[in-house]
């Protein structure tokens, strides 16, 4: 998922989709653990989008105003 798409969502929807990539992540790696992951790159996908949007929610909270892309 990229940035733009989280800064399009609502903070209630921003919170959700955290707590789903935070659950994702949490079933990537029991899988790991027990050997039955057959794409081991999607748990840094699924960090990485954790990280994209606890950025989101950090700007928000300092009301930091990002310029849009060109």
């Amino acid at each position: 998922m990229d940035i733009k798409e989280f800064r399009a969502l609502t903070p209630k929807e921003l919170d959700e989709k955290l707590a789903d990539l935070r659950q994702r992540q949490f079933e990537l790696s029991r899988k790991r653990a027990v050997g039955a992951l057959e794409h081991p790159d999607e748990i840094t996908y699924v960090r990485k989008d954790i990280a994209k949007a606890e950025t989101v929610k950090r700007e928000r909270e300092l009301q930091i105003k990002v310029p849009e892309a060109k």
